[in-house]
């Protein structure tokens, strides 16, 4: 049996990001009747900041020089650090039972936004892998960051958690679905390139529906 972990991030209810990653989810559960879907909403519930109990607990974790989740509860020395572990432990299990992690979120300042990298700082430690999952990141940019384009160079969103998932997890075929110039919905200064977002909002609709049937 398959399971689908399904988070958003966008900080606003009617998002693009958020209608991307419906749609992959949309269709991922039709292909996957009898498949597990979890779903959190990291804007709604918003997960803690990263504590020093739990900077405590990733140092050892680098002491044993390994990573085993099972393990966790075995370097707990201080009741806060068993708080810490109260805190990771179910965003941890989430992201292990899951074969496909869907994330939508929309680009802020060129970046993620702060509530998924709470998350990320959550349930990353030192020497992890988690190779076999797939993972799919629906999002939004209020312009554009195609190659080639005057900003493409600014955009740390993709190229942050391309290598984020490279580097932590052994993640190297994450893949994105983009709908770029979303602020010519209401940028005047955009306006005239409004066409432009209708047809890259429209094709990514389309690939997160064909992506979300064959993951």
């Amino acid at each position: 049996m398959s399971t689908l972990l399904h988070l958003d991030a966008s900080a606003r209810r009617r998002s693009i990001s958020r209608e991307l990653s419906a749609e992959f989810a949309a269709a991922w559960r039709a292909a996957h009747p009898d498949g597990e879907y979890r779903y959190r909403d990291l804007a709604t519930r918003p997960v803690p900041f990263i504590g020093e109990a739990w900077t405590e607990l990733c140092d050892a974790v680098l002491a044993r020089g390994a990573f085993d989740p099972t393990e966790l509860d075995a370097l707990v020395t201080t009741k806060a650090q068993a708080a810490a572990l109260e805190v990771l432990r179910p965003l941890l299990d989430e992201v292990l039972a899951a074969d496909v992690i869907l994330i939508g979120t929309p680009m802020y300042n060129y970046s993620i936004p702060a509530a998924l990298k709470a998350w990320l700082d959550q349930i990353t430690f030192p020497r992890m892998s988690l190779g076999h999952r797939r993972f799919v990141v629906a999002s939004a940019r209020g312009g554009s960051y195609t190659p080639g384009a005057p900003k493409a160079a600014f955009d740390y969103q993709e190229r942050f958690l391309r290598d984020f998932f490279a580097g932590h997890f052994a993640v190297t075929d994450t893949v994105f679905v983009h709908a770029e110039l979303a602020n010519s919905r209401q940028d005047p200064a955009l306006a005239d390139r409004r066409a432009e977002h209708d047809d890259s909002y429209a094709k990514a609709l389309e690939t997160a529906r064909s992506l979300g049937g064959v993951y």
